[in-house]
């Protein structure tokens, strides 16, 4: 590609070139016809001159064609001959004009004559050096013909003439070598100059693109936090009042206790949306494809959206499939899943259709709704962070303006291409487009009732101080034991002093992950663990949504838990640790 674009300047500057080589033409060629009047016939000045103007005319010609037609890369090269051929014709017609005014026994002619060729043959390397063919032909089509009168007419002066223009003819081939070496270095250095600013364009705009979703999604992020935890700072001032009044009747705690969930679960949803995001950003989101039976799938989705279709009054439809594609099971069925709530939150009449369509290798997965429509230029914009077109108001009912951005991510992750059509009023259809598979599909795992928690002797290590409490009376109400501190020095200590007034079993670590004075949860699970002398089973904690902090976290190998954590989480997350515990130390026995 380099190469074509190097050739077509050198070419193009061949062409720019031409225009000085036929103003050249012109003025010496009146300068020849008035030194050479009365030793050459006029009819042969005339023949000469019209020859020469019409080969000049041509050559403008050319120019002005080369330069106003788009060109194709394999044209260029025929553009190159073409021009030296016109310096070939055109040195021939100055090597004739040498024959016939090389006459030593008439002074002024004959110098002419010698200083006109030589500059003659000196001009081609700057004009003709893009493109060497036009040079070398046009030189030896200038010098050839007096090189041969002049060995015809020999004597002193025609022998040192004819010496002059051989060294001249090599010092010009050797500088047209240079020069075309220099002008093929210069042009390859621009337009890399040239490839290196657009690409630093490219890379401004986006930077400023960045920047701008940046703010935007600040400003977004910022309101609906802002939002749930506003209702969450009167709750408990409206729980403050009640208490000063006395008792809290179960009544109104179990009223108050419900909103509190309802406003905890509407912030975590934001924030978990946010993690997902962070997550598929930092990588560490791991793909687990194999083969997935649609008809399994579509059942499933059936199912979970029928309730939904019911409650807003829509037509819910699900073309059946025996197709079976290669996908990661529990990724595709969120993409699907998100696409669909996505439908059913915005049609508010008509219904929405889950269906497939074979394409070629591939099946193509669609959802059909009858709702709005998105308008043209706003379907990209659409997959971007708190994007809601018909959400102006930012009401919390109506989603959160991450879904269709957590699906374009995981569809780049699985490498599913994304498709949107929509016609303004009418509705719109997202497909995601999957390979098909052959194999027998194994059947999408169910999830488990979680075992029965035993009591267990939890060590836990948190620098918020809050947080530590209200985590150790849980644990604590739910049967645990359980070492705390804000440093793994401190969760030592106290241990210590347990072991010192009986038995002190420890069965779990929870650290958060990034804890006081820089020290993280790995570090102080890896000196709890000295301190204990044997590995336990142990999770992270981390309310860090940054792409490098979730991947250092991963990248430890232990479990890891992002903050908010309703208490059945961390409940599961205990059970989850100790079974796994369980069958490490079976695993070594």
């Amino acid at each position: 590609m380099q190469e074509d674009k190097i050739r077509e300047a050198l070419v193009e500057l061949l062409y720019r070139n031409s225009y000085g080589v036929v103003a050249s033409n012109v003025l010496i060629s009146l300068a020849a016809a008035y030194v050479l009047r009365n030793t050459v016939p006029a009819s042969w000045l005339v023949g000469w001159l019209g020859a020469l103007y019409l080969l000049t005319a041509i050559r403008v010609l050319a120019a002005r064609r080369f330069f106003s037609r788009n060109r194709e890369p394999a044209s260029v090269l025929r553009w190159a001959w073409l021009a030296a051929s016109f310096s070939c014709v055109s040195g021939l017609l100055w090597g004739m004009l040498g024959w016939v005014g090389f006459v030593p026994e008439q002074p002024v002619p004959f110098l002419f004559t010698a200083v006109a060729l030589t500059g003659l043959v000196c001009g081609t390397v700057p004009s003709l050096s893009a493109f060497p063919p036009a040079l070398i032909g046009s030189i030896i089509a200038t010098v050839l013909p007096v090189m041969a009168r002049s060995f015809i007419n020999g004597g002193d002066a025609s022998g040192a003439y004819l010496a002059l223009l051989t060294g001249l003819v090599a010092i010009n081939f050797y500088y047209c070598r240079t020069t075309h070496r220099m002008l093929r270095e210069t042009i390859r250095l621009r337009l890399e100059n040239v490839e290196l600013v657009s690409h630093l364009q490219e890379e401004r705009d986006r930077a400023q693109a960045a920047d701008r979703a940046k703010t935007r999604f600040l400003a977004a992020a910022s309101h609906d936090l802002r939002q749930p935890i506003h209702a969450l700072s009167l709750l408990i001032a409206t729980l403050a009042a009640l208490g000063h009044r006395g008792a809290v009747q179960s009544g109104d705690a179990r009223d108050l206790a419900g909103k509190a969930k309802s406003i905890v679960g509407n912030l975590s949803a934001l924030l978990n949306g946010l993690l997902d995001i962070s997550r598929l950003d930092a990588g560490v989101v791991t793909v687990a494809k194999e083969t997935v039976n649609l008809s399994q799938l579509f059942y499933q989705l059936n199912n979970e959206f029928a309730s939904v279709a019911k409650d807003r009054g829509l037509d819910w439809r699900v073309v059946e499939s025996r197709l079976q594609v290669d996908s990661d099971p529990m990724m595709l069925k969120r993409v699907l899943g998100n696409l669909l709530s996505n439908a059913f939150r915005y049609t508010g009449s008509g219904g929405v259709l889950l269906g497939c369509r074979r394409r070629g290798a591939s099946v193509e997965i669609q959802i059909w709704d009858t709702g709005p429509g998105i308008p043209a230029d706003q379907q990209t914009m659409v997959f971007e962070e708190f994007v809601q077109l018909q959400n102006p108001a930012r009401d919390r009912t109506q989603g959160l303006g991450l879904g269709l951005a957590i699906v374009r991510r995981t569809a780049a992750l699985l490498q599913h291409p994304l498709k949107l059509v929509s016609v303004t009023g009418r509705g719109s259809m997202f497909s995601v487009t999957v390979p098909q598979a052959n194999a027998v599909a194994a059947p999408l795992p169910e999830s488990a009732a979680s075992p029965a928690a035993t009591a267990v002797s939890i060590m836990v290590v948190e620098d918020e101080e809050d947080v530590l409490d209200i985590m150790v009376q849980l644990l604590t109400l739910q049967g645990h034991r359980v070492y705390a501190g804000r440093s793994a020095a401190e969760v030592q200590q106290i241990h210590a002093e347990a072991m010192i007034t009986g038995d002190a079993p420890v069965d779990l670590i929870i650290a958060d992950y990034r804890l006081g004075d820089g020290a993280t949860g790995l570090e102080a699970i890896e000196a709890l663990c000295a301190h204990i002398g044997r590995a336990v089973p142990a999770f992270i904690v981390t309310g860090d949504t940054s792409p490098s902090r979730i991947k250092e976290a991963t990248a430890s190998g232990y479990r890891v838990l992002h903050k908010p954590i309703s208490g059945e989480e961390l409940h599961d997350a205990i059970v989850a640790a100790c079974v796994d515990g369980k069958q490490a130390i079976m695993s070594d026995c």
